[in-house]
């Protein structure tokens, strides 16, 4: 019988059931006795896709249980699954699947925080905030929660400085108006006024993030105010090497230009901090303990 353990180096092995709670069996808890957890880190559920799958429970019913922690008065709170339960409700079920693990607010937080950023659900505000949130109340350095949620501390800095952002750039990122390498880009800037602006001139226009790297590293080079910089336009490369190109950027957080075609080309990877220096670093090291 496998060990019950609920760490968090494990991905989102962690979230799975264990042997044990398996044995014991999910249960089926009424949809009104389980409340949402107040410290979720995501804040917007979209409409469609909760409808989406609200259709696909209704169809084939919930292939993966909702795990929550159990609460005073016989109550629950969800620790994971936020989603699934909505969409339950929306479609109608009296009762949902769930796991119960005795968790304090530490561990649901963490938990949630881990599950939502795995699965790639939150905007990295929601990532930044909820990270942040979690520092505070647990008192943890930017290399402790980095430890904890398995991700590089110049991740854990890089998304943190997303929250330094001005507001108007902030509600960009939230409405998806700009991805989150477009955010990457604008936080390593250090005027707010040339951030607004080029987050302003970015949805306008349309730039890819590699034209914004482009221009916000011939504002770094000039250190000049803002004014109109035409981004060199992009060679043509086949769809699936500009996928490749997206995949290494967002793989290892930093700038990657692939140039070239499927049989020649280079690849230039790029730093702008000390931190994204340590961080390729560090990605180098793993690779070669692999």
């Amino acid at each position: 019988m496998a060990k019950k353990s609920h760490g968090l180096g494990r991905g989102l092995d962690a979230l799975l059931p264990t042997d044990e709670e398996l044995e014991a069996g999910m249960q089926q808890i009424s949809i009104g006795d389980i409340d949402p957890n107040t410290d979720q880190p995501r804040r917007s559920f979209a409409d469609e896709s909760l409808a989406q799958l609200a259709q696909s429970i209704r169809d084939q019913g919930v292939l993966q249980p909702i795990i929550v922690a159990p609460k005073t008065g016989g109550r629950y709170v969800i620790v994971a699954g936020e989603r699934r339960w909505r969409a339950s409700r929306m479609a109608g079920l009296d009762t949902v699947p769930c796991i119960v693990r005795d968790l304090d607010i530490i561990q649901r937080q963490e938990i949630a925080l881990l599950e939502n950023m795995q699965r790639e659900d939150l905007n990295p505000l929601e990532a930044a905030a909820g990270i942040r949130a979690l520092m505070r109340q647990c008192g943890y350095t930017q290399e402790a929660v980095a430890q904890r949620l398995s991700m590089s501390r110049p991740n854990v800095a890089n998304l943190l400085r997303l929250l330094t952002l001005p507001q108007d750039v902030q509600d960009r990122i939230t409405a998806g108006q700009l991805s989150a390498g477009h955010a990457r880009v604008l936080a390593g800037l250090d005027s707010p006024d040339l951030q607004s602006a080029l987050a302003k001139e970015t949805v306008e226009k349309g730039y890819s993030v590699r034209q914004l790297e482009e221009i916000a590293a011939l504002h770094k080079e000039s250190q000049q105010p803002v004014s109109p910089v035409k981004p060199r336009k992009p060679h043509q490369m086949p769809a699936e090497l500009t996928e490749l190109e997206g995949r290494i950027r967002e793989t290892m957080g930093i700038r990657a230009t692939l140039t070239g075609n499927a049989k020649k080309g280079r690849i230039v990877l790029s730093y702008y901090s000390a931190e994204e220096l340590e961080h390729l670093n560090d990605l180098l090291l793993r690779l070669e303990e692999m």
